[in-house]
């Protein structure tokens, strides 16, 4: 039995419905794949099924390899959840701080993966103050008046 072009496109196709129930994030190149290798058969319809194969696997791990090596790569270079990020972020005490004392400082977009943060402060600032993120130590930022 031969492989036609329509064959490959419903690998392609299934491997990409797979890919939304898996959720691992590797069947879609495999899929994509197999829609590469359709689309090459509509071009050279006399090819075997051998170099269909073998295009197929070569075109899927080229894909996985490019996903892994350059692409994600580039996502894992985010500053979210780096201390640094909370660095001069300005917020809101919920709850008043005093020197010695914790108080909680609300931020209108997350930073650090929390809206809400424990926080220090060298002097007494009462709640309803903005705040400006002056350092972090561990789980507590330390603020001041901004």
């Amino acid at each position: 039995m031969s492989l036609l072009w329509w064959h490959w496109m419903v690998l392609g196709l299934g491997l990409g419905v797979a890919e939304l129930v898996v959720p691992s994030f590797f069947l879609i190149w495999f899929g994509l794949g197999a829609l590469l290798v359709g689309l090459a058969l509509l071009a050279v319809p006399d090819m075997s099924p051998a170099a269909q194969i073998l295009l197929w696997t070569i075109a899927s791990a080229v894909m996985t390899a490019l996903w892994f090596k350059v692409f994600r790569n580039k996502l894992d270079r985010t500053r979210s959840g780096q201390a640094d990020e909370a660095l001069g972020e300005i917020g809101v005490l919920v709850r008043a701080v005093q020197p010695f004392e914790k108080g909680e400082v609300r931020f209108q977009k997350p930073v650090m993966g929390s809206e809400v943060w424990s926080c220090i402060a060298d002097e007494a600032i009462a709640a309803g103050e903005r705040v400006k993120v002056l350092a972090v130590d561990g789980q507590l930022l330390k603020v001041g008046k901004s």
